[in-house]
């Protein structure tokens, strides 16, 4: 925009300013009706239809599995695409956030153009349109990501139905059990304070697995009691390990 145009376009604002109409009471009328509208609707839909409530919070559990509030997905997907390197994972949680809002408050100062036609601002109109689809595909990847508690590994192609079975019945102790609190195993779980298991069974034989979840190193707790109480479970977990080459 050269300076002729910069001076019409001044000059053009103050004359639309002058015969606007001040902010008090109109707009803020105006914004006063909207939100009583939404409050309405909310009202209604409250009365209506309810709100959802789980069971009651149990802190001993290892089968819950933790979601955050729709609009939060994409965060979410960011801090499960991060996890496993603990390094970004503050900037996961605090930089992203924090990165975005000071740019957005800082909108004002650096883009100083008049222009505000959307068609004649195509660097603005990409990092709009791309902003907008970073966060859908995110909130969209975080909705439909699988459970934390579950295994999400396919037996290999060469196992016969048997050993399937088998595979299928270990993955399921490891998601009750909690495992994947502090092991990762393929793309699910913690990186820490426990080791990956994802080929655990290429590094130690089923007697070595056995032994290590009977007689663990703390703070990892002891499978001991499993293997005495439901030793089909036990013996299931440890064929599922040992079989992960």
């Amino acid at each position: 925009m050269n300076q002729a145009e910069k001076e019409a376009y001044l000059r053009e604002y103050s004359i639309l300013k002058n015969e606007g109409k001040p902010f008090f009471p109109y707009a803020v009328a105006k914004d006063a009706v909207m939100a009583a509208i939404t409050i309405g609707v909310i009202i209604y839909l409250a009365l209506m239809f309810g709100a959802e409530l789980g069971p009651k919070a149990d802190p001993t559990t290892t089968t819950y599995v933790p979601r955050p509030d729709w609009y939060f997905f994409f965060l979410f997907e960011v801090l499960r695409v991060m996890k496993n390197v603990p390094m970004f994972t503050p900037m996961a949680t605090i930089g992203v956030p924090t990165i975005c809002m000071i740019l957005l408050f800082l909108l004002p100062f650096y883009d100083r153009s008049p222009e505000r036609r959307i068609e004649r601002r195509p660097i603005a109109l990409a990092a709009g349109l791309a902003t907008i689809f970073a966060i859908a595909f995110l909130t969209y990847s975080g909705a439909n990501t699988g459970s934390p508690n579950s295994v999400d590994m396919k037996p290999p192609s060469s196992f016969t139905a048997e050993q399937v079975a088998t595979f299928n019945a270990g993955k399921l102790v490891v998601g009750q059990s909690g495992c994947l609190a502090c092991h990762t195993i393929g793309d699910n779980g913690n990186n820490g304070p426990g080791p990956p298991l994802t080929h655990i069974g290429s590094i130690r034989s089923a007697a070595a697995i056995a032994s290590t979840l009977r007689n663990p190193t703390p703070p990892m707790p002891s499978f001991k009691g499993l293997a005495q109480q439901y030793p089909q479970k036990f013996q299931n977990l440890v064929n599922f390990l040992s079989e992960l080459q």
